[in-house]
């Protein structure tokens, strides 16, 4: 193998995928839940929100903010956004800053195995016609209408629905043990 070869292997092996182009690619796999991707992209473009369809290549598991907040023991969002970068071995995690409440995406095949009397407000968005309103890839700071508290870092990373379960729980019993509902 000669120095030049050589060389150019080496450069081959250190590329980096810069962060505007991981959110580029993040946006067209997103794009993909719209039923325009045109009309979502322009949502983005104006208003740094769009309606994406849930059911089909991503689901949103919707839960009350007061619900992660106790299991962060935290109403700080950044010691939440923290907290949940933690707790989560990949996936992507939204808020919405006006209704208090957090989407944990996953993916769109996943079935609804909690119950209302399990966990008070905490609701599946799936195949019935649900729709979600999804911040533009770059919004990650908590400001607006929502962000990415936990940013998608790769097309199709979504959250594992046994650690969101898990999540769950841990919300459950800090508000038992505060004295709280459920």
């Amino acid at each position: 193998m000669s120095g030049d070869e050589f060389e150019c292997m080496a450069v081959e092996g250190t590329a980096v995928t810069t962060l505007p182009e991981r959110q580029l690619a993040v946006g067209h796999w997103l794009l993909s839940a719209a039923e325009n991707r045109q009309t979502a992209q322009g949502q983005w473009d104006a208003q740094d929100l769009a309606l994406l369809q849930c059911g089909g290549i991503l689901s949103a598991v919707r839960v009350p903010a007061r619900l992660v907040w106790a299991a962060a023991s935290s109403e700080d969002l950044h010691v939440v956004d923290d907290y949940l970068r933690r707790w989560f071995d990949s996936g992507a995690v939204l808020m919405d800053l006006h209704s208090l409440l957090y989407y944990f995406l996953v993916p769109g095949t996943t079935p609804w195995r909690w119950t209302e009397r399990e966990f008070p407000g905490v609701h599946c968005l799936g195949r019935d016609d649900h729709y979600l309103g999804v911040p533009a890839p770059r919004l990650t700071e908590p400001r607006g209408r929502a962000y990415w508290c936990v940013p998608m870092d790769s097309p199709g990373d979504l959250c594992y629905p046994d650690e969101v379960e898990g999540l769950l729980k841990a919300g459950r019993a800090a508000r038992a043990l505060e004295g709280g509902a459920r």
